[in-house]
């Protein structure tokens, strides 16, 4: 019971709210950069994977290689780039990239050759060009399978952006370092709530967001159909 009146005290104390080291710049920090980290994976996992879905080419290998790197730890990552580039952001940053690419390659690229070819070939037959059919039909139909290795490398991201409070950088995980220094295990109990509101949070985000630009006869409440695809002359 003295343990739940302390973190009571601690999220009713106004002044663990405001400052530097307050929760609502550490929430700040923490979407900052996981959301700098997310959208840098997508810029590099998206074009990849749906380059190698489309053209089949090198596809394996690619995945192959990409799951390799969920391997390695990103503790480990973060601490043989700190000892490159010094503490900071940039350590963070990089392993917090390296982990979102590979569930979003690999789910990109699985999207993209899990269209039905009997679809793809149909496409082609009225006259769709390799870049129109990329566009107009498999990335729609894909969406659903690209979206869900985005939001669970959203997710892994905020989960795991706290460490690099181990490097000097800011964020939610500066509760739970300092906690343990400090022995103030209301301060962790407190950091750690937060992180799993935010990831909560996310999902929940990316999750809407993923409603929102999926076709509806391709949720997961509907039945997957294709409607009729223009013809080529009409398509951009």
């Amino acid at each position: 019971m003295a343990f739940l009146s302390d973190v009571a005290d601690f999220f009713s104390t106004s002044a663990n709210y405001w400052g530097d080291e307050g929760m609502v710049n550490r929430v700040v920090e923490h979407v900052g950069m996981s959301s700098a980290s997310l959208l840098t994976a997508m810029a590099i996992a998206l074009p990849l994977g749906l380059v190698l879905g489309h053209t089949d080419r090198g596809g394996p290998l690619a995945i192959n290689i990409s799951n390799l790197g969920r391997a390695v730890p990103s503790f480990a990552i973060i601490v043989v780039t700190a000892s490159v580039v010094g503490i900071g952001a940039a350590p963070a940053f990089i392993a917090l990239v390296a982990l979102a690419v590979p569930p979003i390659v690999t789910n990109t690229y699985t999207a993209i050759r899990s269209v039905d070819p009997e679809v793809r070939e149909s496409a082609v037959g009225m006259g769709l060009t390799g870049g129109q059919l990329l566009r107009r039909v498999e990335v729609p139909m894909g969406l659903p399978l690209i979206m869900a290795g985005i939001r669970t490398s959203g997710v892994q991201i905020v989960a795991t952006a706290t460490l690099a409070a181990l490097v000097g950088w800011g964020g939610l995980g500066r509760f739970i370092i300092d906690g343990l220094a400090t022995r103030q295990f209301e301060e962790i109990f407190a950091g750690a709530v937060l992180v799993a509101v935010l990831s909560l949070l996310v999902e929940a985000g990316l999750s809407l967001l993923q409603r929102a630009i999926v076709p509806k006869g391709l949720r997961a409440d509907g039945m997957p159909t294709l409607g009729p695809i223009a013809p080529a002359s009409d398509l951009g």
